[in-house]
């Protein structure tokens, strides 16, 4: 296939437009998998069950006097009432405005208050967070539980749905009427969880949808995919790319039981799709080997991918017959992972695909909807982040001798701006260009290659820039390590870059013994920081390595929090 050509996509200009479209085109499709409790078995939702849905809860929405660009926020797991709330408010006369559910109750009143929302949908795993939030927000006017049993709501989600859908029997079509602006703010995302850090960032339906054209265009998501849906719901990434994406090509998207239970949903939904972060997938590919180990057939599984990658080189491709019993673990039918939030170990993206399934990576940010650029199913490399999407520039800011500089674009999917920050909105939109604020450059065939955040940049005595990511995925590649973090120590006397290294203790063990010590630990670690100070010149080295006890802080998409207090020294 030639590599230059997209896919073809429905052209749409709201996230409305796009579900009666969906509707429409595959009424009987499941667009959903759901428990009704865990443990039981997926009950499908149809994509026109789903539509009206929609349709009922929006109108019941505006029947209790949640319009006239009212917010409504939505805190709680993967689940369809948090889907179906979504859609209601960002396809009504509302604004949707999602809430990480991890946060501690002081911060989740932060940004209720900041977004002065006037109902909260919320799931009841984080109704305790929300005690006595009405008296702490006074805008809030109703709280809403996904739940049909929580009686300290003052609605739930399923009694809405079935108000709704009995105004709209009686001839109620405010709801149907609503016509949506592609150009008004209509969802408004966090970047950050405290009140001095977080923003508002403000997305419009042309947003969405133009991220949504441009990144199905670019992979092949078929209507008979089932996608499994394990990330927090309020990150972008997720939202758009995990559960609207799904929507907009007539696919399935199924709700897991949590992240331990990722391999037994895999197999029990069928899925074919899953989008996930790094610390899942290289997890999923180290459990592949430790299995293959205990059952004493990791020799067999190697020469079975030297026969395997011989026959590609012949035109023969029996990856799915050879590792047939991977497969089965993950149900048999996965042909597609696509990593995203931050970059992956190119060897765990090349071993999936040798074991035949493709893998992928993507690059974005919340204020871009979120992509930004992705790596192809028909033209990938697995060092890089990507293309960037056909509805936006991107080039290189003030690039230094190596081609390194800021990441900016330009495009239909940029934000509007930070809710009410006219100044940090300034900061980051220059003449039209977004400031991604992350390093890299571009090579010859055009893909963008990250090489850290700017801010993380660690620059040294001499004026020599030093990438602390690139440092921990040398590390991080060996079996012995979980996490590290590399930064920059100084004090009056001293500046040097240290590594903080949390041990794979299982790994450790299975091969040294349960009875290491400490100061074995301490060797083993010193040893792998130093054979990768060997690949780096003198100024790159890392000159001190802390172990740590506990696993660092992180957010809920896996990343380390670099700036939390417990993460350092």
């Amino acid at each position: 296939m030639n590599k230059d050509k997209l896919y073809e996509v429905r052209n749409i200009h709201t996230i409305k437009e796009m579900l009666i479209q969906s509707a429409s085109i595959y009424p009987n499709n499941n667009a959903f998998l759901r428990k009704l409790k865990r443990g039981a078995e997926y009950t499908p939702v149809s994509y026109a069950q789903f539509k009206d849905d929609v349709w009922a809860l929006g109108t019941a929405f505006n029947k209790i006097g949640l319009k006239d660009g009212k917010k409504i926020a939505v805190i709680g797991e993967n689940r369809y009432e948090w889907v179906t709330s979504y859609l209601a408010a960002a396809c009504g006369d509302t604004v949707f405005s999602p809430i990480d559910r991890e946060l501690a109750a002081p911060d989740i009143q932060n940004l209720l208050k900041i977004a002065k929302v006037s109902a909260v949908v919320y799931s009841p795993k984080i109704a305790a967070k929300l005690e006595g939030v009405k008296e702490a927000v006074p805008e809030i006017e109703y709280l809403i539980s996904m739940s049909e049993d929580d009686e300290n709501c003052d609605y739930t989600v399923a009694g809405l749905i079935a108000d709704g859908k009995a105004a709209i029997a009686a001839g109620d079509t405010t709801f149907e009427n609503i016509e949506i602006d592609p150009e008004e703010a209509k969802i408004m995302l966090f970047t950050s969880g405290t009140t001095a850090l977080s923003k508002g960032v403000l997305l419009c339906h042309r947003n969405i949808c133009a991220n949504l054209m441009a990144m199905c265009s670019m992979v092949d998501i078929k209507p008979d995919d089932t996608f499994l849906s394990i990330l927090p719901p309020h990150h972008t990434y997720e939202s758009t790319c995990g559960i609207l994406a799904p929507l907009f090509r007539g696919s399935c998207v199924a709700f897991n039981d949590g992240l331990k239970y990722i391999p037994n949903n895999l197999a029990e939904a069928k899925v074919s799709v899953l989008l996930g972060v790094p610390a899942v997938f290289e997890l999923l590919y180290k459990r592949i080997w430790a299995a293959a180990r205990q059952k004493g057939i990791e020799s067999k599984l190697k020469t079975g991918l030297k026969l395997s990658n011989f026959l590609r080189k012949i035109g023969i491709d029996k990856r799915r017959s050879i590792f047939a019993s991977v497969h089965d673990t993950f149900g048999g039918k996965v042909r597609l992972f696509i990593s995203g939030a931050a970059a992956i170990d190119p060897a765990v993206a090349k071993g999936f695909r040798d074991l035949g399934i493709l893998f992928l990576q993507g690059y974005g940010i919340t204020e871009c909807s979120p992509i930004v650029t992705l790596n192809r199913d028909i033209n990938y490399k697995d060092n890089a982040a990507g293309l960037p999407l056909n509805c936006l520039e991107v080039k290189i800011d003030n690039p230094n001798e190596e081609g390194i500089g800021e990441i900016i674009c330009k495009g239909d999917n940029v934000m509007l701006g930070y809710y009410e920050n006219e100044e940090e909105t300034a900061k980051v939109i220059k003449d039209g260009w977004f400031y991604t604020g992350d390093l890299g450059y571009i090579d010859k065939d055009g893909f963008v290659i990250i090489s850290g955040r700017k801010k993380n940049i660690i620059i040294d005595k001499n004026g020599k820039n030093v990438y602390p990511e690139e440092l921990e995925t040398f590390i991080t590649k060996n079996d012995y390590v979980l996490e590290c973090m590399v930064y920059a120590h100084e004090d009056e006397n001293t500046f040097e870059i240290r590594a903080q290294v949390f041990p794979n203790m299982p790994e450790i063990e299975a091969n040294l013994g349960k009875d290491v010590t400490d100061e074995q630990i301490q060797e083993l670690m010193q040893s792998i920081v130093d054979e990768v100070n060997k690949r780096n010149p003198t100024w790159k080295y890392i000159r001190k390595v802390i172990v740590r006890k506990e696993e660092f802080e992180k957010t809920t998409t896996k990343k380390i929090k670099r700036y939390a207090k417990k993460n350092q020294e």
